[in-house]
C-alpha cells in the first residue's frame, strides 16, 4: 500500500458520522447533559460505598 492509496478520498462532509455531538448542537443539549451528570453524581453520593 502506498501513501497516496492510503489517503482518505472522501471529502469530510460526506463521511459517515459516528453519532457524537454535532458542531451546531443547541444549548439545550448541553444543559440536559450536565443535568444528567449532576443527577448521576447525586445518586452515587447517596448510594455510598457498598
Amino acid at each position: 500500500m502506498t501513501a497516496p492509496s492510503a489517503a482518505p478520498t472522501a471529502p469530510v462532509r460526506t463521511r459517515v458520522r459516528t453519532g457524537g455531538p454535532q458542531d451546531d448542537s443547541s444549548w439545550l443539549e448541553h444543559v440536559l447533559g450536565w443535568t444528567l451528570v449532576v443527577v448521576v453524581a447525586m445518586f452515587v453520593t447517596q448510594l455510598g460505598w457498598l
